[in-house]
């Protein structure tokens, strides 16, 4: 598997903690918002291979370990520390954001505003991890074929859906699948699935049950996944990468800041839910307009520096930065 930046792997100093940390926290911020993907800002922030290695490591090997009580073999082997930093990263964004992002995302100029930096995050990414890629025709086509497949999911109206035991853990399993491509949101396969505000509120409320089904079915999820994603890594690394970045840019449609109903009802609490969207030209004349367009801006340059920090090739900053 081909690297692109350093081998976050197996962290030693404070600073690589760190990084693993606010990259967990990303990632996290990320998944909340139904439309964005956490694995897009792993792939961002440089830690996206290393991610799928470690979680491919929870394998016989390890359950091996485990049972001879090798305990410092089994957290070499797993890579606990770089999965650990992420981790706590990533349930800090959780519980730190989810009623704030829920309030944001009630508030029609709040929901422009966070997507249209998130749109910019996204932007930028198609570009610096499209320049990675080896491009040829059969590149190129799978890149159509990740982007139609992600318009045609993004586009799906979201279903009513019982709240079970069996029901949350299997919503967990498809939910973190998402999260991990590039493009395809876990929190949107989620509302999809009709579990979106009941995880979510659940989240808000520390109510553990739930929780603790949609965790455990996440686990599962990505602990199988994990290796179907490594193996195309491994033996078919620009196919595989045009493919996310197909899925990254069929993404753009449903977080695309400026929207207006057209189909909706009720959910169970009686509270208006939008079903279908529609996409429409922004009022450029209005106050909000330039503050979204700033913060679309801003998060298209802020990825590009990050990514020219690491490999200094950005397109964009290789001229302007040493």
């Amino acid at each position: 598997m081909k690297r692109k930046s350093a081998d976050l792997s197996e962290p030693k100093t404070l600073a690589q903690y760190l990084r693993l940390f606010f990259t967990g926290f990303a990632m996290g911020a990320a998944d909340i918002v139904p439309g964005v993907s956490g694995g897009t800002m792993a792939f961002i922030l440089g830690v996206y291979e290393d991610l799928i290695n470690a979680i491919k490591s929870f394998n016989v090997a390890a359950v091996r370990l485990a049972l001879s009580l090798k305990i410092g073999e089994l957290l070499a082997h797993v890579s606990m520390r770089f999965l650990l930093a992420l981790g706590l990263g990533l349930a800090a964004a959780i519980l730190l954001l989810s009623r704030f992002l829920s309030t944001t995302m009630d508030d029609a100029d709040g929901r422009v505003m966070l997507f249209a930096f998130f749109f910019g995050l996204v932007l930028a990414s198609i570009l610096t991890v499209g320049s990675k890629v080896r491009w040829s025709a059969s590149s190129a086509a799978t890149l159509v074929l990740g982007a139609v497949a992600a318009f045609i999911i993004v586009n799906i109206v979201p279903a009513e859906a019982e709240h079970t035991a069996p029901a949350l853990f299997v919503s967990g399993m498809i939910a973190i699948t998402a999260m991990i491509l590039p493009g395809i949101s876990g929190s949107f396969m989620l509302l999809i699935l009709g579990q979106y505000d009941y995880v979510l509120t659940a989240v808000s409320n520390r109510d553990l049950p739930p929780i603790i089904y949609v965790g455990l079915g996440a686990v599962v999820g990505i602990i199988a996944f994990s290796r179907v994603l490594s193996y195309f890594l491994t033996r078919y690394y620009h196919l595989t990468v045009a493919l996310l970045v197909g899925f990254m840019a069929g993404s753009l449609w449903k977080i695309y800041p400026w929207k207006e109903c057209i189909e909706s009802d009720l959910d169970r609490h009686g509270d208006f839910r939008c079903l279908v969207e529609q996409n429409t030209a922004p009022v450029t004349d209005s106050e909000s307009f330039g503050l979204a367009l700033l913060l679309l801006v801003l998060g298209f340059l802020l990825v590009n520096l990050l990514d020219h920090l690491q490999a200094k090739e950005n397109p964009i900053f290789r001229r302007i930065l040493p």
